[in-house]
């Protein structure tokens, strides 16, 4: 499923045309983004959460020669998924 497969479905269930449910998914998507970018937890009860999670510098390995190489310190956005989801997933 991509992001038109959602806002064709938002749009189906809400009884809406699409051009509105294209800017409702991209409000909720643009306000998620920008409070990750921000370092603020978003969660979303029965589904799970998505922070910023920072990542020090570390001596890696090119994998292609196996000369040692610096990584750089990065900041990975990250999801964790809700209790409810998963036992939804764990009984199928």
């Amino acid at each position: 499923m991509n992001k038109i497969d959602i806002i064709n479905k938002v749009a189906e269930e809400m009884k809406l045309n699409q051009k509105v449910a294209k800017i409702a998914v991209d409000t909720i998507v643009d306000t998620i983004k920008k409070a990750i970018i921000n370092n603020e937890r978003v969660e979303i009860r029965g589904f799970g959460s998505f922070t910023l999670r920072s990542y020090k510098a570390y001596k890696g390995r090119n994998p292609k020669t196996g000369d040692l190489v610096d990584v750089k310190p990065k900041k990975l956005p990250y999801f964790k998924v809700g209790k409810e989801l998963k036992e939804m997933i764990w009984k199928e």
